[in-house]
């Protein structure tokens, strides 16, 4: 079961767990070149993203993130934006006026790194919270007033000294990193929070996200989470790295947002992060295809054959068809699917609904067309 969380909103489009899990991508151009941005975003939006973000280094850029806003609204686009900071809260209480969302990064929003590593006293440890919490206090105050939301993403790469001081680089100092930004939003009775742990290492996210939720529960906290990995890399080896970790805890019943981080155009990352969520059965995007690899018991070609069937119904999203080489195991194995398409002799198939037969042995030149009249005469055919 999906863990509960309370909701976010976030423009229209609130987050948590009384709604789909959300995707969001990340455009990279300079955010000072309207154009580039604006046309970006659109391609990602276009693509499937719910939400995109956009970073804002300074308040120049804070500040510009108006006229993207604005450009979008006016090209019929009003899918919330994020802004991402590192660094200057100046620039994120200007961008908090304008976007419906703003990341900030508890490792560098509030402390510094520096060359010679520290000892932190209990006495100095705790000063140094009250100083993180004066200086949070402007920005909370114009969330509540803008109905802005804050994600506090904890990075791996970026802990602050003070944490790993006393922590280590690890994914216990990441949560840790989090939850002393978030008990100050509680104090502050501010609850439209949403959380991430980044990092490039998978068993880190795993584990630090798992154990974000377990703190967070043992402080009766509920708030939704945002899932990545960052820096995946690019090609099969981001989308493998990235389903790993994301789909591993989407299976566990966590998150409730994913961006899938590649080192490719952002607008690639939206149909792999819908696959990882069907393949996990939280939305569905698409047909489902169960098809076995093929055996020495196959008994037609089952590859060409499996592309003429995508090909023909492609469009019936949600629909789910197995394409089995032989009864052996065609029948049990695609007892899920709505449709079946089993071979049955040399040259034979047989069709199914569900689990039950409907026509067997079928000449395998007519069976594909055939398959396309059972699904319209059960009423699961579109145009």
């Amino acid at each position: 079961m999906r863990r509960k969380s309370h909701i976010v909103h976030i423009g229209d489009l609130p987050l948590g767990s009384d709604y789909p899990v959300r995707v969001q991508s990340m455009t990279n151009t300079s955010t000072m070149d309207t154009e580039a941005t604006v046309a970006q975003c659109i391609r990602i939006i276009e693509a499937g993203g719910e939400y995109v973000r956009i970073t804002a280094p300074g308040v120049r850029e804070a500040g510009h993130l108006a006229v993207i806003r604005n450009t979008l609204h006016r090209s019929g686009y009003r899918n919330p934006l994020i802004a991402d900071i590192h660094f200057n809260p100046k620039a994120a209480e200007t961008a908090a006026r304008i976007v419906e969302k703003v990341r900030i990064n508890p490792g560098n929003y509030a402390d510094r790194k520096s060359t010679a590593p520290k000892t932190y006293t209990d006495s100095e440890y705790f000063a140094e919270l009250e100083r993180i919490h004066a200086r949070l206090l402007p920005l909370i105050k114009i969330c509540k007033e803008y109905g802005t939301a804050i994600r506090i993403g904890s990075n791996h790469g970026s802990l602050s000294d003070r944490i790993v001081n006393r922590y280590g680089d690890s994914p216990q100092g990441m949560v840790e990193s989090a939850m002393e930004f978030l008990r100050i939003f509680e104090i502050e009775n501010f609850n439209q929070v949403v959380l991430s742990m980044k990092a490039s290492n998978v068993r880190v996210v795993i584990e630090s996200t798992r154990l974000l939720v377990e703190r967070m529960a043992h402080e009766n906290m509920f708030y939704p989470l945002h899932l990545g990995v960052t820096e995946a890399g690019e090609g099969e080896d981001g989308r493998i790295r990235s389903a790993v970790g994301i789909g591993s805890l989407l299976t566990d019943g966590i998150g409730d947002t994913i961006r899938v981080s590649l080192t490719e155009p952002p607008e690639a990352e939206i149909p792999v992060a819908l696959n990882i969520l069907q393949a996990c059965r939280l939305r569905i995007s698409k047909p489902e295809y169960i098809s076995c690899p093929s055996c020495g018991r196959t008994l037609f070609d089952l590859q060409t054959t499996a592309a003429k069937i995508r090909e023909r119904t492609s469009h019936l999203i949600g629909l789910k068809i197995g394409i089995m080489g032989c009864i052996v195991n065609g029948p049990g194995e695609m007892a899920d699917a709505d449709y079946g398409y089993v071979g049955s002799g040399p040259g034979k198939i047989t069709l199914y609904k569900q689990r039950e037969v409907v026509k067997r042995n079928i000449p395998e030149e007519q069976a594909v067309e055939e398959l396309i009249n059972l699904i319209k005469a059960n009423g699961d055919w579109k145009e």
